[in-house]
């Protein structure tokens, strides 16, 4: 079903990233793996058994973006998935305390790059033959619920949502579908934290509950196979025993 089909994950040397670049070349897809650092990219690459084809790359840099796409368009003359995965954080403080450039660099990466990307990936999925594809924007259980001490990524990921929503409208008459997965405590680098004690809204610290990330490129794979007449608007995936639903 997806044989010759190019997807396209950002932030695909670790974590969430590297489990949707291993989950979609299982699927069947050929996939390019995009991320900063060139090892981590080459190791999945490895692993791939031909299928992950590495370009290093920085979602908050314009012209490495359309380098990016350039790329993806020379080599393989279309994308049909695209997963925005590509994300980055700043230390716990308090909003008034934040400092400029903690906020311009969560910008930049989380909310700046999504748009680069998508703005690259639909001028490509408009001109291929057949047109159309699929964007996957990862949000974040922060989408809906705020961490304490976390503004700035907070305030992306609210605001990756409203891409997501206002590209799924765009998209309509062009045969793009665009998603989102919120995901909750995968047990990548991230999540460190959450297994030894994290701050809860009460101020207690609490370990949460985590899952293998395998699921969460699963659950990728799954929107990035479905056809084009049907889309998973918003997914949330989460430790079944995290506290995110109920009052703490």
């Amino acid at each position: 079903m997806n044989a010759n089909r190019i997807a396209l994950v950002t932030g695909a040397g670790t974590g969430i990233g590297k489990a949707a670049a291993l989950a979609l070349g299982e699927a069947g897809f050929t996939v390019v793996l995009a991320g900063r650092r060139a090892a981590p990219l080459e190791a999945v690459a490895d692993a791939m058994e031909g299928k992950g084809h590495p370009i290093t790359a920085d979602v908050s840099d314009p012209t490495s973006v359309a380098a990016l796409f350039e790329a993806v368009a020379a080599r393989f003359g279309r994308l049909d998935v695209l997963f925005n995965n590509a994300g980055g954080w700043s230390p716990a403080t308090p909003i008034e305390d934040v400092p400029l450039s903690d906020w311009q660099h969560v910008v930049n990466v989380n909310l700046t790059g999504v748009f680069l990307c998508i703005q690259h990936a639909m001028r490509l999925m408009k001109a291929q033959d057949p047109k159309g594809g699929r964007i996957i924007n990862n949000g974040s259980i922060s989408a809906h619920a705020p961490r304490p001490l976390t503004g700035p990524y907070t305030a992306t990921k609210h605001a990756v949502t409203g891409l997501t929503k206002q590209v799924a409208l765009e998209g309509r008459a062009h045969n793009i579908a665009c998603g989102q997965i919120d995901i909750g405590n995968a047990d990548t680098d991230m999540a460190v934290k959450m297994k030894t004690g994290i701050l809860q809204p009460n101020g207690q610290i609490m370990v949460e509950p985590t899952f293998d990330p395998v699921h969460a490129g699963r659950a990728v794979a799954h929107m990035a196979s479905l056809p084009l007449d049907a889309n998973i608007l918003i997914m949330t995936l989460m430790a079944s025993g995290a506290p995110f639903v109920g009052r703490g």
